[in-house]
């Protein structure tokens, strides 16, 4: 990890714009976050309506399904997943929300995207920007321990994601391969 404010991320995807830009009001800090998967879009996007159920990550990984739930890739504006209200998505594009408002009190104004970039046929690459509304004065540490924090976590759920992902891509190529 380069800093707190970037993991995986390449300096061209952090200079990108992306729809969690334009559901923040105040001036924030971006947050990125990026990793390879070896699976169709399609696929690993099913992957990202998954946090709809479960975090996938520290502490949650033994009650995160392994397997896709029925249902949960049906989206619908105002549907909470994590810590935030969706806001705006697009199939097999990306997943938008923001802090929903016990989480706002707590962690303050924050507008995420989870998105997924086509990396050939069978590839994929999550790509997350996380824009936290900057603290001021004593708050301003704990906003950047906060990020730091995230840092940890979401490469553990991005990772997650990836490797349940991959392992269903490979099974459905040994399926076709059966076939």
């Amino acid at each position: 990890m380069r800093d707190h404010t970037s993991w995986g991320a390449t300096e061209a995807e952090c200079h990108l714009s992306y729809p969690c830009d334009q559901h923040i009001s105040q001036p924030y800090d971006s947050h990125h976050r990026a990793i390879d998967v070896a699976a169709p879009v399609p696929l690993a996007f099913r992957w990202l309506c998954q946090l709809k159920v479960s975090a996938y990550t520290y502490g949650r990984q033994g009650r995160s399904p392994r397997t896709l739930t029925p249902g949960v890739e049906r989206l619908a504006v105002g549907q909470r997943f994590l810590a935030f209200d969706l806001v705006e998505f697009e199939e097999n594009r990306h997943l938008t929300g923001v802090t929903y408002p016990a989480a706002r009190r707590r962690y303050g104004q924050i507008a995420i995207t989870y998105q997924v970039e086509p990396r050939g046929e069978n590839a994929s690459r999550y790509v997350v920007r996380l824009n936290s509304a900057r603290r001021k004065g004593v708050g301003r540490p704990l906003g950047d321990l906060l990020a730091t924090g995230d840092g940890f976590m979401m490469r553990k759920q991005l990772q997650t994601l990836k490797a349940l992902a991959e392992r269903d891509a490979a099974g459905a190529q040994m399926q076709e391969g059966d076939g």
